[in-house]
């Protein structure tokens, strides 16, 4: 019970990755805040922690809205008290070449990653100052590394291993953490998405992708879970400022 008496609010949390780890830090005693952009597949999640034993609640907000992130914050103080973990999972995709991006391609997905984490660190961070106590988590990815057809996630999500280390430091003396962990393959909804864009069986896409792994599998949600966790927990209170990649392999 490693989250015991702690409270956590997970944004992107209705689905995939975001939806196991809230189940994950909540099956270890936190008491989470479900956060999607849509109401129903947040209360969906919580509602199944629930329904096995575990504390949480479901609250819609949209990331790109700096008054819909300080009213998620707001709420997980309210009902139940304080705030100590933020794990900032939500995002999206518009992938394309370089010529074919639209504005629009670019600004949502830029917004929806970097401009939501920074709403919803900078609200957390206000709350994990008053207590000396907070740890954050950003969801980068391999792709920060570079990967065509993607310039806007690739741009976004090397943007939030800097934001992460920028925020480390000026966060660690109130006793804050901040990491980032970049999951390589995972099966989710969004790696199925851009098997559609590449017009690939998903199935052929994911035995391709196996095929390129070391442990010689693709990830689950819950494998990134496994390392969320580890870095919101009092184990890594001395670890800030890091990206660990967790794709199988190096």
């Amino acid at each position: 019970m490693r989250f015991e008496n702690k409270v956590a609010v997970i944004t992107g949390s209705g689905r995939g990755i975001g939806a196991a780890t809230a189940a994950r830090l909540a099956a270890e005693g936190a008491a989470v805040v479900v956060s999607d952009l849509d109401a129903a597949p947040a209360e969906e999640t919580a509602g199944k922690i629930s329904s096995e034993g575990g504390t949480a609640k479901a609250i819609a907000c949209d990331v790109t809205s700096r008054e819909s992130v300080e009213a998620l914050m707001e709420g997980a103080k309210t009902a139940f008290g304080r705030l100590d973990i933020l794990v900032a999972c939500a995002g999206l995709i518009r992938d394309n070449l370089i010529y074919k991006m639209t504005d629009e391609d670019w600004d949502l997905v830029i917004d929806t990653h970097l401009k939501g984490t920074f709403y919803a660190a900078r609200a957390a961070q206000k709350l994990m100052v008053e207590q000396r106590y907070g740890r954050m988590v950003f969801l980068s990815s391999t792709s920060a590394l570079g990967n065509r057809g993607q310039a806007n996630y690739s741009t976004a999500k090397a943007g939030l291993q800097g934001m992460a280390r920028t925020l480390a430091i000026e966060l660690g003396r109130y006793g804050i953490t901040v990491n980032a962990v970049a999951p390589g393959f995972v099966e989710t909804r969004m790696t199925r998405q851009t098997a559609e864009r590449m017009g690939i069986e998903y199935e052929q896409f994911k035995e391709g992708a196996a095929s390129q792994i070391p442990v010689g599998r693709i990830g689950q949600p819950e494998d990134i879970a496994a390392a969320i966790a580890f870095f919101c927990s009092d184990e890594a209170g001395f670890v800030s400022g890091q990206t660990l990649y967790v794709r199988g392999g190096p």
